[in-house]
């Protein structure tokens, strides 16, 4: 039996603060989106509350397939030309989770 493994996709990114409010905006219309998008187990934009301005998108998948599809999307490309307004380099991890207790 093959081990069911899920994807998780997480993206950092500090950005400016005259640019932090339209960032928001457009972060929490592509969390919606991503949520309806097939295989999207979830998507959460978090906010930093010790450092201003910056802000974590996670989101899980239930399959590499699944992620990959939405990578290659328009709506994943467009967050990433977002991404460029970003101070430094924003951080951008792939973790593959194979089991969960609690």
């Amino acid at each position: 039996m093959r081990e069911k493994r899920v994807i998780q996709a997480t993206v950092t990114m500090a950005m400016p603060p005259q640019k932090s409010g339209e960032a928001l905006r457009i972060f929490k219309s592509f969390a919606e989106r991503c949520r309806d998008e097939p295989g999207c187990i979830s998507c959460h934009l978090y906010e930093d509350l010790q450092e201003k301005n910056v802000f974590m998108l996670k989101e899980m998948w239930r399959s590499e397939g699944d992620l990959d599809r939405h990578l290659c999307s328009e709506e994943y490309r467009n967050l990433l030309l977002i991404l460029e307004m970003a101070l430094k380099q924003p951080e951008i991890r792939f973790d593959t989770i194979s089991s969960s207790t609690g």
